[in-house]
């Protein structure tokens, strides 16, 4: 039945009080536990009796005889005695039976019954902590198991070309429900080329013996050591979780060392002051070695994640920002670090709950999203939250939650494009534009919680360009796509996203090695890791960086081991930047793990530019309103070639073929030469332009012209029929008739030379002393009546550029618009006498 219940392995678990620590040895006087699952409209409670081994009949622990006090045998108590006894054992045992049912939930709702403060729930006093802490055995054990049916829920971090995977769940064969949690320790070398279908790809470091069995927790990465933070107990079998430290892994030295005991520091939106740092579980974390810290946003609080939770408290889902900076870095927004003091050994942890919108009734408290690192805005950075919830609400990826790091500060931002489907549990990976002028994140896969017992997993690939906001749904037909899955890792090395483990439900029996690659320049799946980058082998040549917006890292950055190096790819660039973005002395650089990358077509149709960066779209869509996305724009870097030219490619983001090269900018700008093809496109445009206006001007003449002359059509077959005929607004009439069709036409000062046509063709020649400018009206006809001739009708009218010559403006023929086309002007003229 248990089967029937959990359709994912990922719905909520852990609503109730872990089993607690006793020293009965019968393990079948636990008390049931409940198991809450995530569904949109209800929590479930599940009876776990048959889980833990709970008998359904308990003994009765046996009365403590008083302690003898010589070798005699002991007489009988007296019956007054027993009844005493018996009285106050009744007693005690109605107690214990009524006590518990004061502090659990209504059967008919989820509330409790008595107001509780979650927030103080998880706290339990100095002294039991420590005595609940047992001193760690770190002494090694062996090698962390590589071979494995399905692995998810780890933590993972890349740290100089090495991945390190570390606890999650993890079965060894088909159907195993149980004993999944573990503190295995893995890695996987990315300076070597490998394929997917290969058995070696993992090597298994020693299991330690300190580190807790954690899954959905977060492995910060700085140059030098990793941080295990958070994370949940196993619920099946029940394990009670320890008091939270904070486990460092020393890679140099390849040991473990606990920080014990951490508290908060107080510091800017962030009021708690020396409060003990609770564990959670299911948040989103990220690392940011450039500044020395380490995030974990969101998740939640329970039984599985708390020492001390109680079965009455409910889940407590978390919108704190929870920031840790690693020891030896300065972090001026820390009261304790103030005036560039470092952090100690152990660290600073300061929790962010006062941020801007984070305080606001709007802003979503969530579990199982994604927060990834964006550098270039502002002066340190930003961070992006991505996807998850809770049991009942789910964030929608339309606007985005953007915290500046700099300011302490929560803004949002809303999105362009079409929006992936809610979801809880997805990876994803960024990388960065060879010139910066854009960032990319890649989102593939997660979980759909709803309806309640039908869950499914995706298998779609969402890129979210930067700093444009839009979505874009990747097409993955054709290719060799994993099956859909929830709760795995994505990590970005040499431009390509390595994904390992995940959920997958039914639809493998097993998943191994379950690791695949996928190639971001490309799109594609490929079967194949390709190192870009060890030592060696890099061809690409590097080039000088610097900003042309915003600032440089800001307080307690530092440019990471072997900073004076950075003058080259290969061994020398472990951080694994771009070219033109190396860190240097006094520069963090670039994005990590974007070595290599280059734009993917799919992008550059909407932000346009060209694999090498140039984005022309260098702002959100839906305009910013506050923050650093509002105020700046990101840092751009000049991307040069082997011979020292600019590289970088410039076009509108439907044009992406326009291309250019120029030289650098002395400013550091990413930007090329004269743009030869869009020079080109532009002058065709306005060729095109001024031949639809010239034409436009032409019908426009045409249609007057041919007006013009069905009235000289018409007027001259009323002339025929000896009609008299009107006088027309702009021709001229004659003053008298001369029938010799020979006779010269007598030419006047200030007149007008006139031709008429009677209705056989035959032309009359006649001169008159109308005066220029006299046009048609009333005194045309009075004109043409003194002289006692004939109407002399309609006459054609030219006016001769040199006042002699007697073409025609009509020649009797209809106009056409060719004509009109090949000669304006004189149709111009004819249309200017009306």
């Amino acid at each position: 039945m248990e089967s029937q219940r959990r359709a994912s392995k990922f719905r909520e678990v852990g609503l109730s009080a872990p089993a607690s620590a006793t020293t009965t040895k019968d393990t079948a006087r636990l008390r049931p536990q409940g198991v809450r699952f995530r569904s949109r409209d209800e929590v479930h409670l599940i009876d776990r009796r048959d889980e833990i081994g709970v008998d359904a009949t308990e003994s009765k622990t046996e009365p403590r005889r008083p302690q003898q006090t010589n070798s005699a045998a002991a007489s009988p108590p007296p019956a007054k005695d027993r009844s005493m006894v018996y009285r106050f054992g009744g007693a005690f045992l109605l107690l214990t039976a009524v006590v518990p049912f004061l502090y659990t939930a209504s059967p008919f709702s989820q509330a409790s019954v008595l107001p509780i403060q979650p927030v103080e729930g998880g706290v339990i006093p100095e002294d039991a902590r420590m005595r609940a802490r047992a001193v760690p055995d770190l002494t090694p054990r062996d090698d962390s198991p590589t071979d494995i049916c399905f692995r998810w829920a780890q933590q993972s971090a890349i740290v100089n070309g090495t991945l390190y995977l570390y606890g999650g769940q993890a079965t060894t064969e088909p159907g195993q429900s149980s004993n999944t949690w573990n503190n295995d320790f893995l890695t996987m070398d990315l300076t070597q080329n490998w394929s997917i279908t290969s058995q070696t790809l993992l090597t298994g470091l020693p299991q330690p013996s300190g580190p807790p069995a954690v899954a959905l927790g977060y492995l910060w990465g700085s140059y030098e050591s990793l941080f295990l933070y958070g994370g949940e107990f196993s619920w099946k079998p029940i394990v009670t979780p320890s008091a939270l430290s904070t486990w460092e892994y020393s890679i140099s030295s390849q040991s473990w060392i606990e920080h014990n005991n951490p508290s908060t520091s107080s510091g800017k939106n962030a009021p708690s002051n020396d409060d003990p740092v609770q564990r959670a579980a299911e948040g989103a974390g990220v690392s940011v070695p450039s500044l020395g810290r380490g995030f974990y946003f969101g998740g939640h609080l329970d039984g599985y994640t708390t020492p001390g939770w109680a079965s009455w408290i409910p889940r407590l889902y978390l919108q704190s920002l929870l920031e840790f900076t690693f020891p030896g870095y300065s972090n001026s927004q820390v009261d304790t670090l103030h005036n560039g003091k470092d952090a100690g050994t152990d660290g600073n942890y300061r929790n962010i709950t006062d941020g801007g919108l984070q305080s606001s009734a709007g802003f979503t408290q969530r579990a199982d999203g994604l927060l990834l690192y964006v550098p270039g805005f502002g002066d340190q950075g930003i961070l992006l939250a991505l996807a998850g919830g809770t049991n009942q609400t789910f964030t929608q990826m339309n606007n985005i939650d953007v915290y500046d790091i700099a300011s302490s500060s929560w803004y949002k931002q809303a999105t362009s494009g079409s929006t992936p489907t809610i979801r809880v549990n997805p990876c994803a990976g960024i990388a960065a534009a060879p010139d910066g002028s854009s960032y990319n994140i890649y989102m593939f896969g997660g979980q759909n919680l709803t309806p309640y017992g039908n869950q499914s997993q995706f298998d779609d690939m969402w890129i979210l360009t930067l700093p444009s906001f839009t979505w874009i749904e990747v097409d993955q037909s054709g290719q060799s796509v994993p099956p859909g899955r929830s709760g795995h890792t994505c990590n970005v090395w040499d431009g390509q996203m390595v994904v390992v483990g995940g959920y997958v439900g039914d639809q493998l029996s097993c998943d191994s090695p379950g690791i695949y690659v996928y190639d971001l320049g490309k799109t594609q799946w490929v079967q194949q890791f390709t190192a870009l980058s060890p030592g060696g082998s890099a061809t690409s040549s590097s080039s000088s960086s610097s900003s042309s917006s915003g600032s440089g890292s800001g307080n307690g950055s530092k440019p990471g081991p072997g900073s004076s190096s950075f003058n080259s790819t290969g061994s020398n660039n472990p951080l694994n930047q771009q070219p033109a973005q190396l860190a240097n002395a006094s520069a963090p650089g670039g994005l990590e793990g974007s070595y290599g990358y280059t734009v993917p077509e799919a992008v550059i149709k909407v932000i346009g530019g060209s694999p090498s960066g140039g984005a022309t779209v260098t702002a959100p869509v839906v305009t910013a309103t506050s923050g650093p996305l509002a105020t700046g724009k990101p840092i751009t870097y000049t991307v040069t070639g082997s011979n020292g030219a600019v590289t970088t490619e410039t076009s509108s983001p439907n044009n992406p073929s326009s291309s250019s090269n120029g030289s650098s900018s002395n400013n550091g700008k990413a930007h090329s030469g004269p743009n030869i093809a869009a020079i080109v496109v532009g002058v065709i445009c306005g060729i095109l332009v001024l031949v639809v206006c010239y034409l436009g001007f032409c019908a426009y003449i045409y249609r007057r012209q041919l007006h013009l002359y069905k009235r000289h059509v018409e007027m001259s077959q009323a002339q025929a029929r000896g009609e008299k005929m009107p006088a027309i607004p702009g021709l001229l009439a004659t003053n008298s008739a001369k029938n010799s069709a020979g006779e010269r036409r007598d030419q006047q000062p200030q007149s007008s030379s006139l031709r008429n046509w009677n209705s056989d063709g035959n032309s009359q020649a006649a001169s008159s002393q109308a005066q220029s400018g006299i046009s048609g009206g009333a005194q045309t006809s009075t004109i043409a009546a003194a002289a006692g001739a004939r109407p002399a009708g309609y006459q054609n009218v030219r006016r001769d550029s040199d006042g002699s010559s007697t073409e025609e403006l009509f020649h009797s023929l209809e106009p056409t618009f060719v004509g009109v086309l090949l000669n304006p002007r004189r149709s111009l003229r004819i249309v200017n006498r009306d």
